[in-house]
């Protein structure tokens, strides 16, 4: 049955909501910067350049994340208006119950699209835009942490390709019996660091071990790390007497060359203790680059920690993965329950939250309550 005055009150909000946003998402001054970005790519000679080059595009692609899904609300609310106007037009019965249908549906729509750019709009840092480099280390629990940072490290894949976003691994140690010790990887596409900063922590699995014949309950834990990928106008001074370089044989697939050569390298940044590894490219002096780009990455996200004077969030490089310091349980047995220690979210579809269907919902329960206490 048409309930006029319902659509009315749902579009009604939606609207001031529009006008909200325009407003606090700056929607003009950003179309104005994709503009000037895109003027730049049909530029001749664009390309002559190739890292200012890429960060053109994705000065763009940073402001598209927010005007395309704004278009969009604003193309669902006409949607919704055009079909109300037809309803309305309509004498009682099915036609105008189809038109009311329509409205219905372009409203949800664009009540989905406008709780998104809500909380996109909590993404302000200045990082925030810049693609995520995740580093899994297994803790305390032997294969048990080693076959949970692999199960971890499927969960963020699979989260990444729902998101849209892609992943290149840049190192990965397996574990000595299954699984995997370490892996480093990076999940690119717009605004990634500014959602899985939300991941950064030690993530604790309590199931019964498929390792131990006596099918025990065993406790394991994983500890995440996450840092914006930087650009190279970010400047970071790393002084070469700093820095032990070792090179070893890259494993896994890439060709003749790279597995029968010293490809992979391994930088150790003496006065901080930090360890980054890159072996995925094909040659050496790629992968010490790329290295060098994450090293100078991380001792970014150093220095902004030592301001904040939150150096507990390095875990991964300095402090126990163990009791005491997880962000999130992942409970199988004896009941299923994910449940995140900072905000009291949770649930109890375990198996849809290994597939990375939920961890958005976690990622979004920690960003708003990071708004709220800031406020």
């Amino acid at each position: 049955m048409f309930d006029r005055d319902a659509i009315v009150a749902r579009l009604t909000k939606l609207q001031t909501s529009l006008e909200e946003m325009r407003a606090y998402l700056k929607i003009d001054e950003r179309q104005a910067r994709l503009d000037a970005a895109e003027a730049k790519q049909a530029e001749p000679g664009f390309w002559d350049n190739p890292e200012a080059a890429r960060s053109v595009i994705a000065e763009g692609n940073a402001e598209k994340a927010f005007i395309y899904p704004f278009n969009d609300l604003t193309g669902s609310i006409e949607e919704a208006e055009m079909a109300l106007e037809m309803a309305d037009a309509e004498a009682p019965g099915e036609e105008q119950d189809l038109m009311a249908c329509e409205a219905e549906g372009a409203l949800e729509k664009a009540e989905k699209i406008e709780d998104k750019l809500r909380l996109q709009s909590l993404l302000c840092g200045k990082l925030d835009a810049c693609n995520a480099i995740l580093t899994l280390h297994s803790g305390a629990g032997g294969t048990e942490a080693c076959d949970w940072a692999s199960m971890l490290y499927r969960m963020y894949q699979m989260y990444a390709e729902d998101a849209g976003f892609e992943v290149e691994v840049l190192d990965l140690q397996p574990g000595d019996e299954a699984g995997i010790k370490s892996v480093m990887f990076v999940i690119k596409g717009p605004y990634a660091y500014g959602y899985l900063k939300a991941e950064r922590g030690v993530h604790r699995l309590v199931r019964i071990s498929p390792f131990d014949a006596a099918k025990r309950r065993h406790t394991s834990f994983v500890s995440l790390d996450v840092v914006a990928e930087i650009s190279d106008d970010v400047d970071v001074e790393i002084k070469e007497e700093d820095l032990r370089v070792d090179t070893y044989r890259s494993g896994g697939a890439g060709g003749q060359k790279v597995n029968k050569t010293d490809s992979a390298v391994r930088l150790t940044h003496l006065p901080t203790g930090i360890v980054v590894a890159c072996q995925v490219e094909r040659s050496q002096h790629q992968n010490k680059a790329r290295a060098m780009q994450v090293l100078k990455a991380k001792l970014y996200e150093l220095e902004m920690d030592k301001k904040r004077k939150e150096m507990e969030r390095f875990y991964g490089d300095k402090g126990e993965i163990a009791w005491g310091s997880q962000i999130r349980s992942y409970v199988f047995q004896p009941y299923t329950m994910v449940k995140d220690h900072r905000t009291g979210h949770e649930t109890a579809n375990v198996q849809g939250m290994m597939d990375g269907k939920y961890v958005q919902g976690f990622i979004e329960a920690y960003l708003k309550q990071r708004a709220q206490d800031s406020q």
